[in-house]
């Protein structure tokens, strides 16, 4: 099991589903190359989406856990990211890739709070995703 630490104080039960599936989808990641295993949990109206990464032989061609999530909730109807929870490999924070990031600006607003935790289910990490991308360009730029 995990154990869900924000500050010393224990979590509220929507961030524990959003860590336990965050968790659970690291697990089911495919990484034989990197061998760096990441796993992503979102909600959107409540509901709660998982991906985790998948590599490909050409490194180019792999799938971040945070856009298997987004496609997960995009394919059960969801436009709008709430939260998100990721999970990568030892103590320092997995902080999204340059393109996770626009992909969270595209269903997120500047103030979706992104949270970066340990194996084992330790928040180490919680930034606005203006703070991640801030002055980022997205579909409010576009009409």
């Amino acid at each position: 099991m995990f154990q869900a630490v924000h500050t010393g104080a224990r979590v509220g039960i929507m961030m524990e589903e959003l860590i336990s599936r965050a968790l659970d989808a690291r697990s089911r990641a495919y990484a034989p190359y990197s061998r760096f295993q990441v796993g992503a949990a979102l909600r959107c109206d409540g509901v709660v989406y998982s991906g985790c990464n998948v590599e490909n032989a050409a490194y180019p061609l792999g799938t971040c856990a945070e856009g298997g999530a987004i496609s997960a909730m995009v394919l059960g109807g969801g436009q709008r990211i709430e939260e998100i929870v990721i999970v990568g490999g030892g103590d320092q924070p997995c902080t999204p890739c340059g393109g996770c990031r626009q992909k969270l600006r595209e269903f997120g607003q500047p103030n979706l709070k992104v949270h970066m935790i340990s194996p084992k289910g330790e928040i180490l990490l919680t930034r606005t995703l203006a703070e991640l991308l801030p002055d980022a360009f997205g579909p409010d730029n576009l009409g």
